[in-house]
């Protein structure tokens, strides 16, 4: 009877049995003896599957002039009838009045190069040259933000375990779902993208993800915590994610503090509190009005690594109803699952957050910019 009911969920995009935690395979296990896998040229490629999966390729920007950005490449297929492509693009305006520029566009004659690590369709293209340590990111699928950014490297990228995966299914020899994230966490950024209204230079830090959902998105996560903080001499990222009561609710985290040329520790040890939440009246989600994000590893000479990033996170920046932003056809992945009500709750505060790090015996405090998610789907 559960074998029936997965092909229905498989096919209808229901809810799932109850698996128990025992049905995933946490990356946090090869985490205990590979806490991170540093990423070569052959890591980045594209997976596009031709099964259900939702494959993400996101570039985040902190501008020196204040600006937050995001460049990203969605590529979505249902059920193996039907694959789309997108491109979206963000722009914030923190402390100033202007709002938010969203634009989200289908791409047609999508494909990728031989290789796999670059990606096409009409005026759009991103592109990772010969060394493996750049993108190009362009586009002109949408007048409102012409996109011309070039993304490099400052630091190495990994994926935390052998390769950066969480699998699902009852049968850890066959799984029938995964779960990646890769991620170049210091980057440096030039660039601009063109709106109506300006010519906006980007040049400053950026972060980039590439992402593999190789199931039901709300099959895999049911809530997500997502940290992206950049200081003058630091970077700490992460990204956790609680799987549906299916799995146990399972909480998975990978992470990692990393400063030019090297990355101090990678993992899964490392955790996302929010310390002070409020109700929120649309949808009853509670949304974070404070947070605490902590880290923990270990350096590759055999030095003791903590770090705590926590404070308020102010006014944020925005919340998306994500229903509303993606395409109709990918809707029907989860519009009949009752309890399914993703939101994305997105923040950087004004006042800088300051990182406290601690090496061996080594105690160092620095301010930056934070910019952090809280995602509550189901």
């Amino acid at each position: 009877m559960n074998w029936l009911k997965q092909q229905v969920a498989n096919v209808a995009g229901t809810q799932e049995p109850i698996y128990g935690p025992s049905a995933v395979q946490s990356v946090a296990k090869q985490a205990e003896t590979v806490p991170y896998t540093e990423l070569q040229k052959e890591h980045m490629k594209w997976e596009a599957m031709e099964s259900t999966c939702v494959e993400t390729q996101t570039f985040y920007i902190m501008a020196d002039s204040g600006h937050i950005g995001m460049a990203q490449v969605i590529y979505s297929n249902v059920a193996s009838i039907r694959t789309t492509c997108q491109f979206n693009t963000k722009i914030f305006y923190p402390g100033r009045k202007t709002p938010n520029l969203f634009s989200s566009d289908p791409l047609d004659n999508y494909g990728f190069d031989e290789q796999k690590l670059s990606f096409y369709a009409d005026g759009c293209a991103v592109t990772l040259n010969d060394p493996g340590d750049t993108y190009t990111v362009k586009s002109a699928t949408n007048e409102a933000s012409i996109v011309n950014l070039t993304i490099t490297k400052a630091a190495p990228g990994f994926h935390v375990g052998k390769d950066g995966k969480s699998y699902f299914g009852t049968d850890p020899k066959h799984p029938w779902g995964s779960m990646r994230h890769a991620f170049w966490p210091r980057c440096n950024v030039e660039g601009s993208i063109i709106t109506k209204a300006e010519d906006i230079n980007f040049k400053g830090r950026g972060f980039f993800s590439h992402a593999l959902q190789g199931m039901k998105p709300h099959h895999a996560a049911a809530k997500w915590n997502f940290v992206d903080f950049q200081s003058p001499t630091y970077s700490a990222v992460m990204m956790e994610y609680t799987t549906p009561p299916s799995y146990g609710s399972t909480v998975v985290n990978i992470g990692g503090l990393i400063q030019d040329g090297e990355i101090i520790c990678a993992g899964s040890a490392n955790s996302a509190e929010h310390t002070e939440v409020k109700d929120d009246p649309e949808n009853d989600w509670p949304e974070p009005s404070s947070v605490k994000f902590c880290w923990s590893g270990t350096t590759k000479d055999g030095r003791s690594v903590s770090a705590e990033l926590a404070g308020s996170l102010g006014q944020r920046l925005d919340k998306v109803d994500v229903m509303s932003k993606v395409p109709s056809f990918v809707k029907s992945i989860v519009g009949g699952v009752a309890g399914t009500k993703p939101f994305i709750y997105q923040y950087s505060p004004q006042q800088n957050l300051a990182l406290k790090l601690v090496v061996g015996d080594v105690e160092k405090r620095e301010e930056g910019i934070l910019f952090s998610e809280a995602t509550f789907i189901s």
